[in-house]
């Protein structure tokens, strides 16, 4: 027991103890001092020895927060500073070639024809298109039997006096009335000023006599019903509308007198409408 107490004090005297902050940096060189100098289990058989020279330990940096805690930052070793040049990044990178791909510089023959064949195309095309219109245009225009309709020609001579004839013009109906000279005295002692729509009797019929109408309504197309209504002229069963001798609308919701076409007398007592 008394050997034993007296290694234990030989080993705590020849021991040196370093304090070191319980950080990272301080548990690295506590290990490195333990790797350099191990213990030595011998020295109470071998004698004293002097304690080899301890090594000179780096400076160690400090900074100092506003909390007065001190952090031990190590300086940058090698290896570190070989990992900040390192780079996995190929020096070269490697372009496909598309040479294969590229078109030559060009025919001018080949370029000259393609243009000449847009040409041509695009010239049948628009004669193609202008046949197709005109044939269109002159399908849809008036035949010759139409055309020969367009004009209607009536003899008055068969109209006796205060008779009325109805006619078709154009797919519209026509009235011609022979009037007698008491209706024409009657069309002309109208005043006027008091139509719903003024004109004078003259400016209505060509000759005194003969009266020429499209038999259609100005309300709304109904035909008019002869020698009817309030003033013995006209009279829409439609919507009641009276027409006087004249033509001329007089009452009801007809806004217009009916209407005249265009006439003209021929020899031998006709009238050619149209």
């Amino acid at each position: 027991m008394a050997s034993l107490a007296t290694k234990l004090a030989s080993a705590s005297l020849n021991r040196s103890f370093v304090t070191l902050p319980a950080t990272a940096s301080g548990l690295r060189t506590v290990l490195n001092r333990s790797a350099l100098y191990p213990s030595d289990d011998h020295h109470g058989h071998h004698g004293h020895h002097e304690s080899p020279a301890t090594p000179s330990i780096p400076a160690l940096k400090t900074t100092s927060l506003n909390n007065n805690r001190s952090f031990v930052t190590a300086p940058a070793g090698l290896s570190q500073q070989k990992r900040f040049n390192h780079t996995s990044a190929r020096e070269t990178t490697n372009i496909p070639d598309f040479s294969k791909y590229k078109s030559g510089s060009g025919d001018s023959t080949n370029r000259a024809f393609s243009y000449f064949m847009v040409g041509t195309t695009g010239a049948v095309s628009f004669l193609g298109a202008k046949t197709t219109v005109a044939d269109f245009l002159a399908n849809m225009s008036a035949s010759a039997d139409v055309l020969a309709l367009a004009k209607v020609e009536v003899d008055l001579s068969t109209i006796p006096e205060g008779r009325n004839v109805t006619i078709k013009w154009r797919g519209k109906p026509v009235f011609i009335r022979h009037r007698t000279a008491d209706e024409i005295d009657e069309a002309n002692a109208v005043n006027i000023a008091e139509l719903r729509d003024p004109q004078n009797d003259a400016e209505r019929a060509q000759k005194p006599e003969w009266l020429v109408m499209l038999g259609v309504c100005t309300h709304l197309g109904c035909v008019p019903i002869g020698e009817a209504g309030d003033y013995g002229g006209w009279y829409c069963p439609c919507h009641g509308s009276h027409y006087d001798i004249s033509g001329r609308i007089r009452k009801g919701p007809a806004p217009l007198n009916l209407e005249i076409p265009a006439y003209s007398f021929e020899e031998g007592n006709k009238i050619v409408i149209g």
